[in-house]
Parts: C-alpha cells; sequence; structure tokens
C-alpha cells in the first residue's frame, strides 16, 4: 500500500513513531521529506533510511521551513507535537503555539502545495474519563488536558479543510503505541519502555495504584500500517479513526509478562494513584477495519518480545 505514495512529508520523523513510517515510505520508493527541530527526534533514529530521506532540521512554526519541506510532497503526516501532557499543563500557551498554531500553519502550507491529503496523528486522551467502553469515535470528547483540548482542536482543524477548501484529512487517535526506538529515559515515555529498562537492571518498577487499571497496548508496526492505509483508502478523507487493538491489558499484566521475558524475579513496588489516571482504556475498532481496512497483526506478547529484543541490543546501562 505504500507504494502508491509518491512522495511525503513527515513532521516529527526523527521521533519513536515517526522514524518507524519514514523507513516503510522511504523501503516503498516513497520520497521522503521529514521535519524535525531535533527537540525529542534523534538523527539517530532516521540511520536506517539514510541516503533515502531529506531532513529539515526546523520548528514546526517556522514559514520558511515549513514551505521548502512540504514542496512537491503528495502527502503530508503530522506527528510532531508537544507530546508530554505534564509539560502542556505546565505550558498552556507554550504547548499550544506548536500543537494548535503549528498545526494550522502546517495546514495551510499544505493547503498552498496543494497536498492531496494530510494524516494527523491524534490521541485517546481526547476520550479523557468518559467511562464507556470500548473507546467509540462517536463518544463526546472530554479532554482533561491542555494536550488533549490541543489535539482535539487540530482534528476540528482537520474536518475544516477537508470540507471548506477539499484538503483531504484524516485523524488518527493512538492509544497506547510501544515498541522499538522508545526511549525509557524520557519523561513521557510509553509505560512498556520504563518497565522493559526496569527489568533489564533487576530492579522494581513503581506502579501508580493497584495494577489493574487497563489500556490497549498497540504495536508500533501496527501503527505505521494505519497512518499509510489513512493516506490511501478513499474511505478516510475527512474521518476519524482509533488506532488500537481493542483488547485491554491491565499493567499488572504487562510487567508479569515483561518480567517472564526478561527473566527478572523483581516484585513491582506499589504507589498512590496518580491524580487525572483514566482507570481503563480500550479502542473500538471497526472504524478503522471498516473505512482503512485496518487491523493489527503483531499481538500483544509477539510485540513485547521484539520490543524486549531491541532494548537489550540497545540499551546504554542502568
Amino acid at each position: 500500500m505504500a507504494g502508491t505514495i509518491a512522495s511525503a512529508l513527515v513532521t516529527g520523523g526523527a521521533g519513536f513513531i515517526g522514524s518507524h513510517l519514514v523507513d516503510a515510505l522511504a523501503a516503498s520508493g516513497c520520497r521522503v521529506t521529514v521535519l524535525d527541530d531535533l527537540s525529542t527526534g534523534s538523527r539517530a533514529n532516521l540511520e536506517a533510511a539514510a541516503g533515502r530521506v531529506r531532513l529539515v532540521q526546523a520548528d514546526l512554526r517556522d514559514p520558511a521551513a515549513l514551505a521548502d519541506a512540504v514542496a512537491g510532497c503528495e502527502v503530508v503526516f503530522h506527528l510532531a507535537a508537544v507530546v508530554s501532557v505534564p509539560r502542556t499543563i505546565a505550558d498552556p500557551l507554550g504547548s499550544a503555539a506548536v500543537n494548535e498554531t503549528g498545526s494550522l500553519q502546517l495546514l495551510e502550507a499544505a493547503r498552498a502545495a496543494r497536498v492531496r491529503r494530510v494524516v494527523f496523528a491524534s490521541s485517546s486522551a481526547v476520550y479523557g474519563d468518559e467511562p464507556s467502553l470500548p473507546k467509540r469515535e462517536q463518544m463526546p470528547p472530554k479532554p482533561l488536558s491542555p494536550y488533549a483540548v490541543q489535539k482535539l482542536a487540530v482534528e476540528h482543524y482537520l474536518k475544516v479543510y477537508n470540507d471548506l477548501f477539499g484538503l483531504e484529512a484524516a485523524a488518527l487517535r493512538f492509544f497506547n503505541v510501544f515498541g522499538p526506538r522508545q526511549d525509557p529515559s524520557s519523561a513521557y515515555s510509553g509505560v512498556i519502555s520504563i518497565f522493559m529498562a526496569r527489568a533489564l537492571d533487576g530492579m522494581p518498577p513503581l506502579i501508580h495504584g493497584d495494577g489493574s487499571q487497563t489500556r490497549d497496548f498497540v504495536y508500533v508496526g501496527d501503527v505505521v500500517a494505519a497512518l499509510i492505509a489513512a493516506a490511501t483508502a478513499a474511505a478516510a478523507a475527512g474521518r476519524v479513526f482509533n488506532v488500537g487493538t481493542g483488547g485491554a491489558v491491565s499493567i499488572r499484566r504487562l510487567w508479569a509478562e515483561v518480567a517472564r521475558l526478561a527473566g527478572a524475579a523483581c516484585t513491582p513496588r506499589f504507589g498512590p494513584r496518580r491524580a487525572g489516571d483514566v482507570p481503563h482504556s480500550v479502542a473500538a475498532v471497526a472504524a478503522a477495519a471498516e473505512g482503512l481496512n485496518f487491523s493489527p497483526r503483531v499481538g500483544f506478547e509477539q510485540g513485547l518480545a521484539l520490543t524486549l529484543g531491541w532494548f537489550k541490543e540497545n540499551r546504554k546501562g542502568p
């Protein structure tokens, strides 16, 4: 499917998810440009696609850099963002300048460059503490953080640009993405990468609450497939889709699986539940199956094994 995309811009393409997308696009023969300020991304993440990717190191809010990066691109994958929820709480204005205004500037640049479609990385955070399960795209959003509000705002902008200006646009609400290249030392890393680092160091993890809370963990390779499907499926334009597995995994079970794979015998420590933590989250996946012909292929245990293998080869010590 990736072969139908001749040229693409990936914002945030040097990051965890973005670099996997860049690898897949470049391998298919797509001409790929990456726009990334490298504030959280890394040139090392682009090594696998070296020589086949043009990197524009610039801020998303730089109009000249945007115009340069988007020129001649058929599709824009917009993954660049301030992704730290605590950072958006500490600095709502600064994060909104990137996540909202920066996204709007990108849409304007894409419209001027006559891009065919924009695919946006949104988040399951837009559902907030809505208790109904599974999370369906038609549910009223209940964002609990500036980050979630900002993601939701961009979803609305995409719909307006799709309907008003004819710029095809689709948004994907990622659930808990995991896989190789996720940095456990990052302040906003996923729980799986943190657990793996602790297991390989023989140290117990800290679980907030009693560990009964559940999440929908989706492997990064499947997320890449969903992104590419959203860029190519005719039915995707103007719509929002969940990207998850439809399966719930408790944090207790997650640690048990990671510890088993790593051969760690540590007993986790338990602390107070974090304020604002959603007890349970799992994606409804029917819309993605129908509109994108997408369903995840990598099972939870298989994804954990692939990720742990990468961590073992690339870890930098405790």
